[in-house]
């Protein structure tokens, strides 16, 4: 899910089951309860991701959300693109540590210099991965053989083996700040794996999983 506290995922709640909104559409209560949030569920969240800036994007503001709220990183969004460059993958891969005291002094963006100095590992890694068929594909190489089909907050799960398989491979390329949680995470964000839950209108619109 996106991460609502530490670790990328949603506090799993009693009563965080499917909402119906006041247009008429059913979602999680996670979703249903900030306007941005909601905007996130309806038209990002779980769409394939499939270019490198993307998914470069992606894995980043996974990694800067650990601890945090999602909603948090969702707020910052704009401020971490333009500090970050778009994000595109050479100009991150070429900060120097003033980049990292501007960054670190940046308001808008989490100031958390491990967090900082891990974008740009992982921009270089990217940049390395190229060579094996760029970061986008090596991601989706793990996608699963099933994906999930919870019907609650408590059946969506937190890691997965596929997930715990890409930390390990991405740690041994050379990537900071993918650990199993996380890399569900993103997998969840990317398409890759399906958590809707049974009865959301988003449920299947990947095109990847069906309903």
């Amino acid at each position: 899910m996106p991460a609502e506290e530490a670790s990328g995922v949603v506090p799993r709640e009693e009563d965080s089951g499917i909402v119906l909104g006041e247009d008429g559409l059913a979602r999680p209560a996670w979703a249903s309860r900030d306007p941005l949030l909601r905007e996130y569920y309806d038209t990002e969240w779980g769409m394939p991701v499939r270019d490198e800036r993307g998914m470069y994007e992606r894995l980043s503001l996974e990694a800067f959300q650990a601890g945090l709220s999602w909603v948090t990183i969702l707020r910052k969004r704009p401020a971490f693109r333009a500090a970050f460059g778009g994000f595109r993958p050479e100009t991150v891969a070429a900060f120097g540590e003033e980049d990292v005291e501007r960054l670190m002094a940046d308001p808008g963006i989490v100031r958390n210099r491990a967090k900082i100095r891990a974008a740009i590992t992982n921009a270089r890694a990217t940049i390395a991965l190229r060579d094996e068929g760029g970061l986008a594909d090596f991601v989706w190489s793990f996608r699963p053989e099933s994906t999930p089909a919870p019907r609650s907050m408590a059946e969506v799960p937190t890691t997965s083996p596929e997930s715990v398989a890409l930390s390990k491979a991405l740690r041994g390329k050379g990537f900071a700040f993918v650990g199993p949680t996380t890399m569900f995470a993103l997998m969840e964000a990317t398409g890759i794996v399906d958590t809707h839950l049974v009865g959301s209108h988003r449920r299947g619109t990947s095109g990847v999983w069906p309903r």
